[in-house]
């Protein structure tokens, strides 16, 4: 049996936050994940976009949190190591019938806290936006709107977590959650990493976090009376090249019409555009795949409020999967009957930009439960994470004559060091899977979407793992890149 003070299930952006914020504290926590990798769920198709929070309902968790968590991501972002920007965003109108809804989203956004928001004229717009619809009347600016890499962001509050000393159990799959008195029994399946093998292993906890992303209605209905639906809604997106990452320097949304919410484009954090993304409501809590009618939607000139969008700049499309709540707003807290069963659950948009905030709400009530004594000896930093194409001439230089890993370029299109692979490899929660090196360096994310570099990944994960070449696996068991060898050759030695 493996007794915890707090067991969390989940390891993306909501969970890994969590855990971080309880590393504050002196308690013996653990995050289960069915998955490989920290963020392999719902968090890794995410836009990267931190919100200002003017979109909100006020009064909602998601209005609160949302401004909260946008408003803690510049010090989180230096504390962490990772790349953060505050390059604002806007909403578009794009026809006079949109203009007295943007002063509807104006006032709201003031009445949600969201600082320095302002009503631009089309002139304005299209000054600080060139490539902005030609059919623009005026557009809602939010300087406070930015863009980080949610890959980075999850990972290193997941390591950091780690570095305080909470446990992570990955490949472990919970199936039941029953209640013992004050401590609650889960019964799950924890995979090898390599090769078929598993085995049942139990836990108790005085305290579980349901942070499970499109299941956390599963947990939630194994305690609750009163019962959760998540519905998973897709959206499917494209990413663009870098060379088109200068078409906006801002996250542009199109004001919604009775035709919808429309496209949103932005540049990402590593200098691409991102295209997207659709909704669609899904029964498959597993069906990330893309479609012709989704990307036919994304692709629609008018869709956006952005022109001549550069789509033939097109790498890569993906979809991912919102858990979409029947309530209307963020479900986060104690479940009733159940004590310190609590709650983290239907998080989507702006869940990303929240999480900081809800990690902090889900520790303070587990505080007040347990009454934890404080870590003094907490450490809210990393060593931050080295991204050559970053750094200057001068810098590249001293690294590489430091260590000429550095120098040695694995992805040609990314500009991706055998340096940062080898780093992302041995730190703590390191990556284990070729997407794990993907999204924490950006290697396999370029124009040629890893068909040169690829091979050359798989031997350095090979070697650093110490397994076969055969077992490296594009995201965990069955997703193995090499199925038998074709032919060998006999090496004569003298």
């Amino acid at each position: 049996m493996n007794n915890y003070d707090v067991i969390i299930i989940g390891a993306g952006v909501t969970g890994s936050a969590i855990a971080r914020e309880l590393s504050r504290y002196k308690l013996k926590t653990v995050v289960l994940d069915r998955n490989s990798d920290i963020g392999e769920g719902t968090s890794k198709a995410n836009s990267g976009i931190v919100h200002a929070g003017f979109d909100a309902t006020p009064g909602t968790l998601k209005a609160k949190l949302n401004v909260q968590g946008s408003e803690m991501m510049p010090e989180l972002a230096k504390d962490l190591g990772i790349p953060f920007m505050r390059n604002g965003s806007m909403v578009v109108a794009l026809s006079d019938e949109d203009i007295p809804h943007m002063h509807k989203l104006y006032e709201r956004g003031l009445e949600n806290g969201v600082k320095d928001l302002r009503i631009l004229s089309a002139e304005e717009a299209r000054e600080m936006e060139p490539n902005l619809s030609d059919d623009t009347k005026a557009a809602l600016f939010a300087p406070t709107g930015g863009i980080i890499c949610p890959f980075r962001l999850t990972s290193a509050m997941a390591e950091n977590a780690f570095i305080n000393h909470v446990e992570f159990h990955l490949l472990t799959e919970v199936t039941n959650i029953t209640r013992l008195g004050d401590v609650y029994c889960i019964d799950a399946i924890r995979h090898e990493e390599f090769g078929d093998g598993k085995e049942n292993v139990k836990y108790e906890a005085k305290c579980v976090v349901n942070a499970a992303g499109v299941y956390a209605d599963k947990f939630h209905n194994m305690m609750a009376k009163d019962k959760l639906t998540i519905t998973p809604r897709k959206g499917e997106y494209c990413l663009l090249d870098v060379t088109a990452g200068n078409h906006v320097g801002r996250t542009i949304f199109r004001m919604p019409s009775a035709l919808g919410k429309g496209i949103l484009v932005s540049p990402t954090i590593h200098g691409n555009l991102l295209v997207g993304p659709t909704a669609t409501d899904l029964d498959d809590k597993e069906g990330t795949f893309t479609t012709r009618e989704g990307l036919d939607t994304v692709n629609t000139p008018g869709a956006s409020a952005v022109k001549d969008l550069p789509m033939h700049e097109v790498i890569t499309s993906f979809a991912g999967l919102r858990p979409h709540g029947d309530r209307g707003d963020f479900v986060i807290g104690e479940i009733n009957g159940c004590p310190n069963f609590i709650d983290a659950a239907a998080i989507e948009s702006p869940g990303l930009t929240a999480s900081p905030a809800i990690g902090v709400m889900v520790a303070d009530l587990i505080r007040e439960h347990l009454q934890p004594e404080k870590n003094d000896d907490f450490i809210p930093t990393l060593k931050p994470f080295t991204y050559m194409k970053f750094l200057s001439p001068e810098e590249q230089k001293a690294l590489i004559e430091k260590d000429s890993t550095y120098g040695n370029i694995i992805c040609r299109c990314a500009s991706v060091s055998e340096g940062e692979i080898l780093e992302t490899i041995r730190r703590p929660l390191g990556a284990r899977t070729l997407d794990g090196v993907k999204r924490r360096t950006g290697a396999n994310m370029g124009r040629c979407q890893g068909g040169f570099c690829y091979p050359k990944v798989m031997e350095i994960l090979s070697r650093e793992l110490g397994v076969g070449i055969d077992q490296i696996t594009k995201k965990g068991r069955g997703s193995e890149i090499l199925t038998g060898v074709i032919k060998e050759t006999e090496v004569e030695h003298d």
